[in-house]
């Protein structure tokens, strides 16, 4: 049951509206280059193949350079159900998206309820629950959650690459380290570490310590 999250039934006319907003906010991104250039998820003409290459080149790269290489493979925490309307919006701002235009993602956002029907086949029944107001969340199976998602994480990457050089695909993110010297390198992980911790904290996001593991990478001994 903790894997259950509600989805978002849209009717033919809030998809097409979704659409167009999704359409709009695309072109502005674009127009302004303001998608971070490590997200590769929900983005014309980039795909898992794409963020693999950049894993697999930056690795080996740096092995060919005889660095010591290591990468911190991350998976939020019901990320897409924890993101903060409040601190979505001033992002909406701060990346130019104001006045009427805002308005219109402060009403998308807002007075959004949900509830769980349980079917019974026994009885041919719906067990219904109370409607509850959504206070996090981008709607899962909406138009707009995915942009609006990548633009809530958008700053994170931006905030380690001069120690890391962080691959991010939608909610999974791997942040890769290579240097000469063990102790520098060691000092690095434990930075971005920390940074990443503080910005998780402030953004109401947390890593899944479960599925979050550190990985070395050597090359095979030969005899």
């Amino acid at each position: 049951m903790s894997n259950h999250r509600p989805v978002s039934l849209l009717i033919s006319f809030s998809k097409i509206f979704e659409m167009v907003m999704q359409t709009r906010i695309l072109k502005h991104l674009t127009k302004y280059n303001i998608l971070s250039n490590e997200q590769y998820s929900f983005r014309i003409g980039l795909k898992t193949d794409n963020a693999i290459y950049k894993l697999t080149t930056e690795i080996l790269n740096a092995m060919n350079n005889k660095l010591l290489v290591g990468g911190i493979f991350c998976d939020l925490e019901k990320a897409f159900d924890c993101v903060d309307h409040d601190i979505l919006l001033s992002k909406l701002k701060f990346y130019g998206i104001s006045g009427k235009d805002l308005a219109v993602y402060h009403s998308y956002l807002d007075n959004r309820h949900f509830r769980t029907a349980i079917y019974n086949d026994s009885d041919n029944s719906n067990k219904v629950s109370s409607w509850a107001k959504v206070r996090h969340e981008v709607p899962q199976g909406s138009v707009l959650g995915p942009p609006l998602f990548l633009l809530y994480i958008n700053d994170l990457p931006k905030i380690i690459d001069k120690t890391s050089a962080p691959v991010i695909f939608a909610d999974d993110m791997s942040i890769l380290f290579a240097h000469s010297n063990l102790i520098d390198f060691n000092k690095n992980i434990h930075i971005v570490f920390a940074i990443l911790n503080k910005w998780f904290t402030v953004n109401q996001l947390s890593l899944n310590f479960n599925k979050t593991n550190y990985v070395h990478f050597t090359t095979k001994s030969v005899s």
